[in-house]
């Protein structure tokens, strides 16, 4: 090789458009492994003489790990290591058509080339990925429609609420943007797994469930110093409200500047939502799931235990909790470990809730085994299995002589409506059939006792376990509440108590109520409102007790999750205690977008965002807040004056879109009254 150093000419746009990966906004080459790429680069004599070429990722590149790769020029692609194929040359430049193995380790590598016995030159960097299209990959996915939806789509919707009443936002993953990628690479080399053993840790990252479990540990700040920590305190001074974020964008950006401090604060949709960013970046396939009435079993019983005082409060005691709705990932991949049934989509939960091998990781569980009820299987499935199919018993404690007494329990209280967005569409999909077998169906109970068996549960005394005689015994009365008029912040809350008498005499019933405010893991904040009614029922009457809960009175109270559980434990006399629960979310005031004109590539379009303050008193410190990728770059945020009962707002302000196709605008309203009014649009740029 000439004393000069080779230039290289990556043909960034050509191969970018072969591998999909001409989002990133990266002057490096970002290719996806098992496919050819070309190159072309100058300053050899002779060049296609006994040229070898050079490719190594790592600290400490070696043939055995498989981090360096060294290979000539052959007539055809290899299909099992690196290949070169010649594709053209001339007296001073050479264009060769490179090929990596379907199960290269992902990275950042460095390609060098050698001739004869002069020193290896440098030809520069590139990036290797997952890819998804190719049918050689652990990650492959043969609908493309699905590959573009959970590798390519920058943009989400996040399910929450309460089973009763599901509601959604949109989030920015933004895995293309900026320096997300080397963000993305960093995040691998601040593992745990890396501190301890860079060698080893870089050798293994050919392998999707690898760094799917190493990724779920890095997401949260437990242990590692990693990227979110998460705070369910309902105070969150000194960071941001987990609800005020709109996207991973800012996340991610935040902890690269701040030399990696764990960014504040995160709950469980903003780990989910940051873990999918990463894992799409890399290649890998990935999606948000939300779980309605999601289990965390902490003692891994698949029972989950809640308990009650004589006021009907619910008290925090034992570890074991249920919250409204839970947010984890599904990646899509080969279980090589477990066998071909096992493979597709695999659970994946970067949120920190319980220790795995030591550390807050969870997963990859295969959703196939969740189903079966194959606890026993790697990785975590126990936690999934509870989290979707855990029994609930209710007790009644009493917290002078600390005596419980069983309420009642329920087996299809928990794993609800478990919901991700559609592929290419803006809907939600159900996909609870994909991890249990309907409730109440006999299936659904044989696979109830296998996990039990499984885990040696079926035949241990449980001095915790409701004695049968307990179990028996029938309610004499039963009741529920039910929803008269809206969910609104802002609005009075009307609510039914209803209750009916199932037996054939008359009772007397002392009815216990309270309201709380509460987080989405219906841990208590504040009570809102307590009362006591006492009431005779005739024989199989059933009467309507009307509650209403003044604004005034909860808005001062609320939690930003907006969230309120009302109870009234019924003592019947001379029968056993009836508990009846209800958890509301209510619904943020509306806010409207609308793009006026049309919207086109580099060119100014403006967009009008309309709110009107619903409350009879004036609201202050507005701020708006807006992103979306290909939209604008960053996130906008514009200061709204004060405004005055019933009074509108209208607030203007420019985009310039930088890519056609349809893209969503995200819109993030607060002030004093409300938190994080969401709302998104979608703008279809043309050319």
């Amino acid at each position: 090789i000439a004393a000069t150093q080779p230039s290289t000419n990556w043909h960034l746009k050509e191969n970018a458009r072969e591998h999909h990966t001409s989002k990133f906004s990266s002057e490096e080459l970002v290719v996806r492994r098992g496919q050819d790429f070309t190159i072309t680069f100058n300053g050899t004599e002779r060049p296609e003489q006994n040229l070898i070429f050079i490719a190594e990722t790592g600290p400490k590149p070696s043939k055995a790990t498989r981090t360096l790769a060294t290979f000539d020029i052959s007539s055809t692609a290899s299909k099992e290591g690196w290949s070169a194929v010649l594709k053209s040359s001339s007296s001073n430049s050479v264009s060769i058509s490179i090929s990596s193995p379907h199960n290269a380790v992902i990275g950042r590598y460095r390609l060098s080339v050698q001739s004869g016995s002069s020193s290896p030159a440098s030809l520069g960097t590139f990036v290797l990925l997952f890819n998804p299209w190719s049918s050689g990959d652990d990650v492959f996915m043969p609908s493309k429609a699905e590959c573009e939806e959970y590798v390519l789509e920058e943009f989400g919707i996040i399910f929450a609420g309460n089973k009763n009443h599901i509601s959604s936002f949109g989030w920015n993953f933004g895995q293309f943007q900026g320096d997300i990628l080397n963000i993305c690479l960093s995040i691998m080399d601040r593992s745990l797994y890396y501190r301890q053993d860079p060698v080893t840790d870089v050798s293994h990252r050919h392998d999707p469930k690898y760094l799917g479990r190493v990724l779920s540990a890095m997401v949260n700040a437990n242990d590692d110093q990693g990227v979110v920590l998460g705070n369910w305190s309902g105070k969150y001074e000194g960071g941001k409200n987990p609800s005020s974020w709109t996207g991973s964008g800012e996340i991610l950006q935040s902890w690269k500047k701040s030399g990696f401090k764990p960014v504040k604060y995160g709950q469980c949709w903003v780990f989910a939502a940051v873990l999918t960013t990463v894992l799409r970046c890399l290649g890998i396939p990935t999606r948000t799931i939300t779980n309605f009435s999601s289990a965390h079993d902490a003692d891994g019983n698949l029972r989950v235990d809640e308990f009650y005082d004589a006021d009907g409060n619910h008290l925090e005691k034992g570890a074991d909790s249920v919250w409204n709705f839970h947010v984890w990932n599904e990646s899509w991949f080969t279980r090589n470990d477990l066998g071909p049934s096992y493979s597709g989509w695999q659970v994946l939960d970067a949120t920190p809730q319980e220790q795995s091998g030591g550390i807050y990781q969870c997963g990859p569980a295969s959703r196939h085994a969740i189903k079966e009820g194959e606890v026993d299987l790697d990785y975590d499935s126990t936690f999934v299995f509870a989290e979707v199919n855990a029994d609930c018993m209710y007790w009644n404690y009493d917290s002078a002589t600390g005596k419980k007494t069983l309420i009642f329990s329920k087996s299809t209280e928990i794993g609800d409506s478990i919901s991700t967005k559609a592929v290419g569409r803006d809907d939600r999909v159900d996909v609870t059939r994909d991890y249990k077998y309907e409730e109440g169906s006999a299936k659904e109970r044989d696979i109830f006792k296998k996990a039990r068996k499984k885990l040696g549960l079926e035949d241990k005394f449980d001095p915790t376990a409701p004695r049968l005689e307990e179990i028996e015994q029938k309610p004499d009365i039963s009741g529920k509440f039910k929803v008269a008029g809206s969910l609104e912040v802002g609005k009075d809350l009307n609510l039914l108590l209803v209750l009916e008498n199932l037996q054939s005499d008359a009772k007397t019933v002392n009815v216990n109520m309270t309201a709380w405010s509460t987080l989405y893991t219906r841990r208590r904040v504040n009570q809102i409102w307590k009362d006591s009614i006492s009431v005779t029922l005739a024989p199989k009457e059933e009467k309507q007790f009307p509650i209403k809960i003044k604004y005034p009175e909860y808005q001062q109270q609320l939690t930003t999750d907006k969230t309120i559980q009302v109870t009234a434990l019924c003592h019947v006399e001379d029968g056993i205690q009836v508990l009846v629960k209800r958890n509301i979310t209510l619904d943020n005031p509306a806010i409207n977008i609308q793009v006026l004109g049309e919207a086109k590539v580099n060119k100014e379009v403006v967009v009008e965002v309309a709110f009107t303050n619903p409350i009879d008193a004036e609201v202050k410190d507005c701020v708006l807040q807006v992103e979306g990728s290909d939209l604008l770059q960053g996130i906008l945020e514009l200061r709204i004056p004060p405004l005055k009962a019933s009074e509108k707002s209208s607030t203007k302000f420019k985009l310039i879109p930088s890519e056609a196709g349809p893209k969503h605008l995200l819109v993030n309203f607060s002030c004093d009254k409300f938190a994080d009014i969401k709302t998104f649009k979608m703008v279809n740029v043309v050319n």
